[in-house]
């Protein structure tokens, strides 16, 4: 304890100096500030977590809200001088982008902590409950491959709008307290999630063409952030909600993106695709768009692996089922600053091989660190893994952005992306929980895990070259390094 409480208060005295000292100068005043930021909810989830102090949902929403006004005030002022009008319709937007991908996670690592309750509850084996993960990363392959087509005939605003909708209705469907109603809402979350997983990038690379990096560190951190908090807060809700309200709570953020998502469909015109369509047949045969594809398909298996298990797992090691939840949620938090910083740095830098080694690194310490030494490590090497998995997924979202020249190439990346992707992720969770009552162990479902990580190092080595994606059938012009415009 007094160990964690001299490392908080290092945090808390040491970085606002050594960020406007020595870190202003190299980041920017911008960057610089939303970072100082970062020191809030740290403090906060160190407070709720170490010193057990109780912490209200209320106040995890004043952080989150003086955050993103520090985000939107920075993105705001960089964007350069803009009249009243624009400036209002620029917060509305940043904020309706915050706002959706807020929604993506929540339906998803709130399950986790709450696997076992569930299993009981409705008497599932192992199999059946890994279903609730595995469904939605179905959805997400089904109808990913549509959600650009979608979004040409219809505009990303109005998609964007119809998936928030439904996402709302999905998580209310898993209140009531049966098996058929609970399968429903997570199939209909799923499909949600997906056009707006893969819409979100296309409207941004529309949008901010010139920020991509900035712009994905933010929905990304969103996304990172509001996971946290429903991984960390699943099972204190179950005490006056029972599992079922827990899940179905997240319905009230999704009330919230709706209204404010209201102003961008009104003026939906601008983001019809414009003149050409890209032909999706060519895209499909681009070795990069596959090595993207490949390495995002990686990236979220191991993710939402961990996501399903990682409690599980802790429990059977001798942890508590709150503080099993509680480290999910700790490895939701430290992906936070990588979610942020390497879509930042990505954009900076033509090449982003570097990160990938990076990230396998801290994923092979973490895992193994997790599963060979003494449970009082465990935070730790639960940090490794959150920081490994935060920088994977905002890269492979990144990739999306840097590796496609315009906006509609984005769109058909981003669905070829996620469809195929998480193909291959949707058979994580159940296959891991398979292994688990096959085997009586965790060793040979671990070995899967282990595999995801050395797949995405070798393919995000591919993905990560200065190249663009060139769509129909002009392979060719891989071979040269990519002309950033961004």
């Amino acid at each position: 304890m007094e160990c964690y409480l001299q490392f908080l208060g290092l945090f808390g005295v040491a970085l606002p100096p050594l960020l406007f000292s020595i870190g202003m100068p190299h980041v920017g005043p911008g960057l610089g500030t939303i970072l100082s930021a970062s020191e809030l909810p740290v403090a906060v989830f160190m407070s709720a977590w170490i010193v057990a102090e109780n912490i209200s949902i209320w106040q995890w929403i004043g952080v989150i809200l003086i955050i993103g006004g520090i985000i939107m005030g920075n993105v705001k002022q960089s964007n350069g001088h803009l009249t009243s009008s624009s400036s209002r319709t620029t917060i509305l937007l940043l904020l309706g982008i915050v706002l959706v991908a807020a929604n993506l996670r929540p339906a998803l690592t709130s399950v986790g902590p709450l696997i076992g309750d569930i299993r009981a509850d409705m008497s599932l084996s192992n199999v059946q409950a890994g279903l609730i993960t595995t469904i939605p990363l179905i959805g997400f392959a089904g109808l990913s491959i549509l959600a650009p087509r979608l979004g040409r005939r219809f505009g990303n605003e109005v998609m964007l709008f119809a998936g928030l909708i439904a996402l709302t209705i999905g998580t209310l469907l898993r209140f009531i307290p049966s098996i058929v109603m609970l399968y429903m809402g997570t199939a209909l979350l799923g499909l949600a999630i997906a056009v707006c997983n893969v819409l979100l990038p296309g409207l941004i690379k529309h949008k901010f063409p010139g920020k991509v990096g900035l712009m994905t560190g933010v929905y990304s951190t969103s996304m990172g952030v509001f996971a946290a908090i429903a991984a960390g807060i699943s099972v204190p809700l179950t005490k006056s909600l029972n599992w079922n309200g827990s899940l179905a709570v997240w319905a009230i953020l999704g009330v919230i993106a709706v209204v404010i998502w209201i102003p961008q469909i009104l003026r939906n015109g601008d983001s019809k695709v414009q003149a050409t369509k890209v032909k999706v047949g060519g895209m499909w045969r681009s070795p990069l768009a596959w090595q993207v594809t490949s390495f995002m398909g990686f990236t979220s298996l191991a993710f939402y692996i961990t996501v399903a298990w990682l409690p599980e797992i802790l429990i059977d090691q001798g942890l508590s089922v709150a503080t099993a939840g509680w480290m999910l949620s700790l490895a939701q938090l430290a992906a936070l600053p990588a979610s942020f910083l390497i879509p930042l740095l990505a954009d900076r830098y033509p090449d982003q091989r570097v990160f990938v080694g990076m990230i396998s690194i801290l994923y092979i310490i973490g895992l193994v660190g997790l599963f060979n030494s003494s449970i009082g490590w465990v935070s730790l090497w639960v940090v490794f893994i959150g920081l490994a998995q935060g920088a994977s997924f905002s890269l492979a979202l990144t990739f999306l952005g840097l590796r496609a020249s315009n906006p509609e190439h984005v769109g058909e990346l981003s669905g070829m992306a996620q469809s195929l992707g998480y193909s291959l992720a949707a058979i994580g969770p159940m296959l891991f929980g398979y292994l688990r009552d096959s085997t009586h162990s965790w060793t040979v479902p671990l070995m899967i895990l282990f595999a995801a990580v050395l797949f995405q190092f070798f393919t995000g080595l591919l993905a990560g070259r200065d190249l663009y994606v060139i769509p129909d059938g002009e392979r060719q012009k891989e071979m040269y390094p990519a002309k950033k415009v961004l």
